[in-house]
């Protein structure tokens, strides 16, 4: 089994959806991340947080097998903080961003997390995660996620990091923000050409989409009776898929189709409940459970 590498956001988020609301609710795209990739390897965090974050949410991440030798803890300052709401459509709409301890995050790699062979840069400025693979060497697997105000805000760097991965994770709606193609396919492949082997887009409940360099693998979503919270879904489903090559030390083309599987498994356990809530409570049989019932679902004889 391999470690992989995550360096990303920790923050709180008030959330509000059509089925409750919540204040500082620990959360961030790396914490999401890093528990979801713990069920199945060793993980190594790189972020940032004030002396407000949760002590007991750290102290349950490092008994998950998150490393937190990378986690900068700024004592007098606070945490990175996100609001916003979800209407019936599950789409975020923020109402309001607090960067505090963020707006200067410069990550300074611990020397023993810069061989780490999977490598997931999380939806940060392409500029860090630019500083961060300066830093790495002898990687086997590097990946990345974005969001709507890098590509807009940052295309050039953005497209910099394109060159230097293997693996591009974004959504539906970015795909066609960052090609202008609404056909996924063709948006895929115009997004191979700038650099990455491998794109993933993700389409929400509706599942995901996988395209290599001559062929596509596609997967509906596990279907849950309620989402609860949305919040976090693509991040755990990030976390799961690295943690699982990471975990198989594989990265072929079998490897990568159940990689898929196992994060799209996760993420639907986190949507479950506000939160992390759900990805602390998470065991092994509940993964293998919920796997074999999606292999019921998707599976017809030829």
């Amino acid at each position: 089994m391999s470690d992989v590498l995550v360096v990303g956001s920790l923050a709180f988020d008030s959330i509000r959806t059509p089925h409750g609301e919540v204040e500082e609710e620990p959360g961030g795209a790396a914490t999401y991340f890093s528990l979801a990739a713990s069920r199945f390897a060793d993980v190594n965090l790189v972020g940032v947080v004030g002396g407000d974050f949760d002590s007991g949410l750290l102290s349950s991440m490092e008994a998950s097998g998150i490393d937190l030798e990378g986690l900068k803890v700024i004592e007098d300052e606070k945490t990175f903080r996100w609001k916003g709401y979800y209407e019936s459509d599950l789409e975020a709409q923020t109402e309001k961003t607090e960067l505090n301890v963020f707006a200067d995050f410069d990550p300074d790699l611990p020397p023993e997390y810069c061989e780490t062979p999977y490598v997931f840069l999380g939806n940060i400025d392409p500029e860090i995660q630019l500083s961060v693979l300066e830093q790495m060497d002898n990687t086997r697997v590097t990946a990345c996620d974005t969001m709507n105000f890098w590509i807009d805000s940052k295309p050039e760097a953005l497209n910099r990091v394109l060159e230097q991965i293997d693996i591009f994770f974004l959504n539906s709606s970015e795909a066609e923000m960052m090609t202008g193609e609404a056909n996924l396919i063709t948006a895929a492949q115009k997004l191979r050409q700038r650099g990455p082997s491998i794109v993933i887009i993700k389409k929400g409940e509706h599942g995901v989409f996988m395209v290599g360099h001559d062929w596509q693998f596609v997967l509906p979503g596990f279907p849950v009776g309620l989402v609860q919270d949305p919040t976090g879904a693509g991040d755990s489903f990030g976390g799961g898929f690295m943690g699982y090559l990471a975990g198989t030390e594989s990265d072929d083309f079998t490897a990568l189709k159940h990689a898929l599987v196992h994060g799209n498994i996760v993420a639907s356990f986190t949507v479950q409940e506000f939160g992390v809530r759900r990805l602390l409570e998470l065991e092994e049989w509940d993964i293998d459970e919920r796997y074999q019932r999606f292999v019921r679902l998707t599976h017809f004889d030829l």
